[in-house]
């Protein structure tokens, strides 16, 4: 990626932190900027802008301009991930410790409140979802399409106009509270939908140094992966997506009970999954946690736990419902995200590919072979899922990481998986021990996830030279964590790599 600020390898633990990377947080912050101003061309800007509207700048949202203003986002969004990895290898040489990420990680966020929506169109949707009970709709029923409400039902993507909503109680409580105080101005409905999703990010911030201090890994490298990293600064935040709303709580809820909480943590996970129901997967895991600190033999601590996790979860979840003023509809509403189709779906992209080679031969239906093979792939799932379960009965830390693995599991197998599911498991792992070169696949991985997706929302997934940039600047992201400037493009940093000791 290019010279970092100072040395570039690993040192002793006991050198003492040196001032604030100045230059890595303004790298970032820079690229933040140039992120929010691009947006307004590039991003999901809303279909009538009144911010340029037919003004004189009107034309970075259309033709050329537009073309202009989405590379000069993507400029700004390497600028970030630059300054990502620079600041992992001052984290990873301990040359500065959990302010100095806390600080770049405000500085790269706070441009991006008040950005439009970010490599997404979801906000639309959740504002629709928020409009529909306020006008007497059950939004477990409707799509958006049934407002008459232009401003509301124009901008969500003509793919989840005719969709019900598949998100909990508490999310289309919080959604209606938006849209009560915000009515019909989308700008300002995007941003204060985006503060409440930082609810999560608030819960994170309290969540990870406790969740850090049990899975045995160092604090400035966990808020360093989850927190100032391009997934939470550009997807979640960017986007925004509830699904930050849902891990917050899920990573608070874990926590708690890992502490001895149980009936706080478990009702904090409840209100994880009354955002979105992939949550509840981490419950039979903390269950194992609860059991192990009664002190009973394994089956009794077990039904004892079980018992009271199931009657605090039926109170907790039917008070919300009661407070929403829906039913459980939203149930049935959970397999819509199938509709979507692409290859990050595991299981997706074997039955496209099989689609693919067998269509030399011989004219098959693709839905049929990409069903059977989501078929096969749930069960999959269904076994990882027991297993990793049954692995966590002894409880403690190890359940909780085994949750993480799960949710993994989940997103990836799932017949529809979008970049921001990787988040759920990935929060309850973060606090590991991790090794040099798995965190600089991590690095990899997280710049891929977010360049899927166009700065407007669209999937890139099956455009071929696009993705051959894609992954050729991840790979250059990840391998910059362990080398300062692979491409040898600068004569100093050639310099320190030779001049440094072994790791």
């Amino acid at each position: 990626m290019g010279p970092d600020d100072g040395a570039t390898k690993a040192e002793p633990a006991t050198r003492q932190r040196g001032p604030l990377p100045l230059r890595t947080i303004a790298l970032g912050t820079v690229g933040s900027l140039t992120i929010l101003i691009c947006a307004l061309g590039a991003a999901g800007t809303l279909v009538h802008d009144p911010l340029l509207g037919r003004g004189p700048l009107s034309w970075v949202r259309y033709g050329h301009g537009q073309k202009l203003a989405t590379m000069a986002l993507f400029v700004g969004f390497l600028l970030v991930v630059w300054a990502w990895v620079r600041l992992g290898r001052h984290v990873l040489a301990e040359r500065v410790g959990t302010r100095a990420v806390l600080i770049a990680s405000a500085c790269w966020t706070a441009p991006l409140v008040i950005s439009p929506p970010l490599f997404s169109r979801d906000v639309y949707s959740y504002l629709a979802q928020g409009t529909l009970p306020l006008h007497g709709y059950d939004p477990y029923l409707l799509g958006p399409t049934v407002l008459d409400i232009e401003p509301i039902v124009q901008n969500v993507h003509s793919f989840w106009q005719t969709t019900p909503a598949p998100y909990g109680p508490l999310f289309i409580l919080l959604a209606k509270g938006v849209v009560w105080v915000t009515g019909t101005h989308m700008i300002f409905g995007v941003v204060l939908m985006r503060v409440v999703m930082m609810l999560g990010l608030g819960l994170l911030l309290w969540s990870l140094p406790g969740l850090t201090r049990h899975l045995g890994g160092r604090l400035p490298v966990t808020l360093w992966l989850v927190v100032a990293g391009p997934m939470m600064v550009v997807h979640l935040v960017g986007g925004p997506h509830n699904d930050l709303l849902m891990i917050g709580f899920l990573a608070a809820g874990c926590l708690c009970v890992l502490n001895r909480k149980h009936v706080l943590g478990v009702v904090l996970v409840t209100m994880a999954v009354a955002v979105k129901a992939t949550a509840a997967i981490a419950l039979p895991f903390l269950v194992w946690v609860w059991a192990g600190h009664l002190g009973s033999t394994l089956l009794r601590g077990f039904l004892r736990a079980v018992a009271a996790a199931v009657l605090t979860f039926v109170a907790t979840f039917a008070a919300l419902t009661l407070v929403a003023g829906v039913d459980l509809g939203w149930v049935m509403t959970l397999g819509s995200s199938s509709r979507i189709v692409n290859w990050l779906s595991l299981p997706t992209g074997i039955g496209e590919l099989i689609h693919t080679l067998i269509g030399i031969f011989v004219d098959v239906n693709k839905s049929w072979v990409v069903n059977i093979v989501r078929a096969l792939g749930g069960l999959l799932l269904l076994v990882i899922l027991v297993r990793q379960w049954w692995l966590a009965r002894e409880g403690g830390p190890d359940a909780v990481r085994r949750a993480g693995i799960a949710l993994l599991a989940l997103a990836i197998l799932s017949p529809a998986t979008l970049p921001w599911y990787l988040t759920w498991g990935f929060v309850l792992v973060a606090g590991i021990a991790w090794q040099r070169r798995q965190l600089a696949g991590v690095v990899g991985i997280a710049v891929f996830l977010v360049l899927t997706y166009s700065p407007a929302g669209e999937d890139q997934l099956y455009q071929p030279l696009y993705l051959l940039l894609a992954v050729a600047v991840s790979v250059l992201a990840g391998v910059s964590l362990l080398r300062p400037d692979p491409l040898r493009l600068s004569i100093r940093a050639d310099r320190e790599e030779q001049a440094a000791p072994s790791p």
